[in-house]
């Protein structure tokens, strides 16, 4: 009865299937699961030799150039989620695994794996495999909280999240919507007390006929809630404007890891959601002691302008926010600004939509030794469930 009533929660929500609800609480001591058979087939994802030779999130973002300050190196970033692929080439050796559904490890829908590749993705350039993660020298978490359709129970996020807390995690990503209850509530109040950052997806909207609610976790105070962005840097239509969005990242056509050594290309605020964790954990690493208030705040003073409602500060804009130190309410130059200005192509493909992330891209900075102050207000989190 109570998943029952859960579905239709998130049916009103318009809750998506992969990483929709929250999950369940994990004891220390359980022993993780091994991977058990998938119910059902995934999509199937596409071989390396089919990948563009430019990926215009990287383009745009540009967060390699970050690189030469940091990759990420000493910090902890769980990805809540629907599990990951660990034997995936660009994931090899860098995922611990949890489950808290008791279905075993295995990512059965993709998302997850998506989501972590985002983060995290080893750079295989020299293999000539052209997508690379955000910081590629974090530790990733993977804990699986999600199965996908209507069988995600909703203590699983709640229990996630507090594992990923007393395993070390310094950010945690949760590209996921869900209705707001007093199990999720208490556990992001956890985290945030820990001085964990939590980065949420703000939500999908699956058309302009359904009604726009606040998604949670990301519409908490002190969650950094992520919109999604179309290639020209507009507001993709089905990025969740009602959800207080504090930045926005990259959310259509996104190539990322896919289960089986594959690679899948997807829309939503899923994927925008990861690059700001990314972002997080490049910030983190470079300046340990931000608490997690301040890797907020620097996120959204340096990122690149606000563009209207569901936009909160603008776009992430991952080496300003390394490479800049937070004053007041102005963010300071600490070094050159190297940022792209040009505009990605206006049409190209649309990758399928999957609700669980998603980001935005256009990258409005300044070169030089010393760049202006940058003051815009922040937005809120959005919530958890995984669509795809």
């Amino acid at each position: 009865m109570r998943r029952a009533r859960w579905a239709a929660l998130t049916s009103a929500l318009g809750v998506g299937l992969v990483c929709a609800p929250p999950l369940p609480l994990a004891h220390a001591a359980a022993p993780v699961q091994r991977a058990a058979p998938c119910p059902q087939p995934r999509e199937a994802g596409q071989p390396r030799a089919q990948l563009p030779a430019q990926l215009w999130p990287q383009e745009q973002l540009n967060f390699t150039e970050a690189w030469e300050l940091t990759r990420g190196r000493g910090v902890k970033v769980a990805v809540i989620d629907s599990g990951v692929d660990a034997t995936h080439p660009q994931l090899r050796g860098k995922v611990k695994q949890l489950d808290v559904t008791k279905t075993g490890t295995e990512d059965c829908v993709g998302h997850g794996t998506e989501v972590a590749g985002i983060i995290g993705a080893t750079d295989m350039r020299r293999q000539g495999i052209p997508f690379l993660g955000v910081a590629p020298g974090v530790q990733l978490i993977s804990i699986k909280a999600a199965v996908g359709g209507e069988q995600n129970d909703p203590k699983w996020a709640p229990a996630a999240i507090r594992r990923a807390v007393d395993l070390g995690a310094k950010v945690i990503n949760m590209s996921s919507q869900s209705p707001d209850y007093a199990e999720l509530r208490a556990a992001v109040q956890y985290a945030l007390q820990k001085d964990v950052v939590i980065v949420a997806a703000a939500g999908n909207l699956k058309d302009q006929s359904q009604t726009a609610r606040n998604a949670y976790p990301a519409s908490y105070q002190g969650v950094i809630a992520v919109g999604a962005l179309n290639k020209d840097g507009s507001l993709a239509t089905f990025s969740n404007q009602t959800t207080p969005v504090t930045v926005t990242a990259p959310g259509q056509s996104v190539v990322s890891t896919w289960p089986q050594g594959t690679y899948h290309v997807a829309d939503g605020t899923s994927q925008a959601a990861p690059f700001v964790a990314g972002t997080a954990a490049l910030i983190r690493s470079y300046h340990p002691k931000m608490n997690r208030e301040q890797v907020k705040r620097q996120i959204e003073l340096t990122a690149d302008g606000s563009r209207g409602q569901g936009t909160g500060s603008g776009v992430v804009n991952p080496l300003r926010a390394v490479t800049t130190v937070a004053r007041g309410q102005a963010a300071v130059a600490n070094g050159p600004q190297k940022v792209k200005l040009d505009q990605p192509p206006p049409d190209d493909p649309v990758g399928r939509m999957i609700a669980l992330s998603i980001a935005g891209v256009t990258l409005t900075a300044a070169a030089g030794v010393a760049v202006g102050s940058v003051v815009i207000p922040a937005g809120r989190r959005r919530g958890w469930r995984a669509e795809s």
